[in-house]
């Protein structure tokens, strides 16, 4: 018999993996849904024969997810199952290099001594120092609030503040990667990962060096059916877990009195609970279900992180020089990050990323042909022509594909679909579009995002891409086993009953 409940606002994978772990501690969960099916961001669609991701596309750290289903006591291998990729990236310049970036750190140290003369112990050493920022310090800051007064006054946490070198903080990524290597394409493939929580690496501190870690050192791995199986094995275990699930049914508003959450407002009705998380972007939960207008707003003057257009093509043939993640670079950075952030316009020299999940599940596709997701960065939506962008945007792409790959690209289109900021925002309720929230373009931001808990509001948490700890997957999944810890730690009474 359930003593307790808990009602969760949104269904993406934060809202999914803190429903799981609130139904282990022994609360009734209900999760609320505007949208028909589960995954926010995380979901796919079908097209002509081919099937697509629609959102994030690159799957690091699957212990986040394994972890929820030991604590679940359900075997995961009957819901779940991955492999590893020997390759994280190909990276193509324009100056016709290409760069193979194999998850065996040697091996991808050879690549690059081969391809662009770095010396390998370069790379090893700078790999070797990305585990150990992640491990002394990344996991604290990951893994724990950094608004409680505990997270502070841990041992571990006052050890690991002394191991950060001044330059993490003050030096930008980019200056720490022009210090680290002597190629400008080396340079230019670490200030990459800047772009991993929507941030730019000429502004973003060095501390964003532990993210290769992730990908380099402790790999790159393809989920059985694509992206959207991580979705469908954590709505599945949730389910098993008796969570209870309300689709096509928003939220108007969180209910408060006195300092306390007691519920939230579904279809003009009072729906009581002892403690409410909000899944959905920080912004528009204080805006709309708080309608807390200055909070909202103090939220709004936040950096935006970088939005994305996305392309989605069937392609009517095979491409060998493409693996299943590939980047073709811009040929100038810093002018590319400075059209995004400064001038919030689309770069006219696009970097673009090109995820082809048919490489490893052939019947992605059909036989012969390729899935393209087809991602560029674009700066949060401020009210731009999106539709006449992502024409003149089509053309640049397809000739730069055309160009580096040697081959016309256009007439191979065979299906078409597109995303752009304002289509994200009104699908996935982001704010401006952003994919991650706020930015990380200072050396404080991680200390500006959203806490997961409303100080004044005993019961009212936040999870998700746009609160600490930031935004993509693996970030997500985080933020929900901090959520389930600090509600674990407040012992909520059965005050709404």
């Amino acid at each position: 018999m359930h003593t307790k409940k808990a009602i969760i606002i949104g269904s993406g994978v934060g809202g999914l993996a803190t429903a799981i772990r609130l139904a282990v501690q022994g609360f009734a969960v209900e999760v609320y849904e505007k949208n028909s099916q589960p995954g926010g961001k995380l979901s796919a669609f079908e097209k002509d024969g081919f099937r697509f991701d629609a959102g994030p596309s690159l799957f690091t750290q699957p212990q986040n997810i394994e972890e929820l289903f030991t604590l679940a006591n359900e075997p995961i291998e009957e819901y779940f199952s991955y492999q590893p990729v020997a390759i994280a990236c190909t990276y193509f310049y324009e100056n016709g290099k290409i760069v193979h970036a194999h998850t065996n750190v040697n091996k991808f140290a050879e690549e690059l001594q081969e391809q662009l003369n770095e010396q390998p112990e370069k790379v090893t050493n700078y790999l070797r120092k990305s585990q150990k920022l992640y491990d002394n310090i990344g996991t604290i800051f990951l893994d724990n609030s950094l608004h409680q007064r505990k997270t502070w006054l841990n041992k571990r946490f006052g050890a690991a503040l002394k191991t950060i070198q001044f330059g993490y903080l003050f030096n930008s990524l980019h200056k720490h990667n022009s210090k680290s290597f002597s190629s400008p394409e080396a340079v230019q493939l670490f200030n990459r990962f800047a772009t991993y929580n929507g941030s730019n690496p000429y502004k973003a501190p060095a501390m964003l060096s532990l993210i290769p870690h992730l990908e380099q050192n402790q790999g790159t791995f393809f989920p059985a059916g694509g992206m959207v199986s991580i979705t469908n094995a954590l709505y599945k275990l949730a389910i098993k877990k008796e969570v209870q699930f309300y689709f096509d049914t928003p939220v108007q508003r969180i209910i408060q009195h006195e300092g306390y959450v007691k519920g939230v407002v579904v279809n003009n009705e009072n729906i009581l609970a002892d403690v409410v998380v909000s899944n959905v972007d920080i912004y528009f939960t204080y805006k709309n279900l708080l309608q807390n207008i200055l909070h909202a707003k103090k939220t709004s003057k936040q950096e935006r992180s970088s939005s994305a257009v996305i392309f989605y093509w069937g392609i009517k043939k095979s491409f060998h020089s493409l693996q299943l993640h590939n980047i073709l670079f811009s040929k100038d950075y810093k002018k590319e990050f400075n059209s995004i952030f400064l001038e919030k316009k689309l770069s006219s020299d696009p970097t673009v990323y090109i995820n082809i999940t048919s490489k490893i599940e052939s019947s992605q596709s059909p036989q012969g042909k390729e899935n393209w997701f087809v991602m560029v960065n674009a700066p949060a939506n401020n009210g731009q022509n999106w539709e006449q962008l992502k024409l003149e945007l089509r053309t640049q792409v397809i000739n730069k594909l055309s160009r580096m790959l040697g081959e016309d690209i256009g007439p191979l289109i065979e299906t078409e679909h597109t995303l752009d900021p304002v289509m994200i925002e009104s699908q996935t309720a982001s704010y401006m579009g952003s994919l991650y929230g706020t930015s990380s373009n200072s050396k404080l931001a991680a200390f500006f995002r959203q806490p997961n808990f409303e100080k004044n509001i005993n019961g009212l948490y936040f999870c998700g891409g746009s609160v600490h700890p930031g935004g993509g997957i693996p970030l997500c999944l985080k933020s929900a086993k901090i959520v389930s810890g600090l509600v674990a730690a407040q012992g909520h009474k059965n005050t709404s009953h």
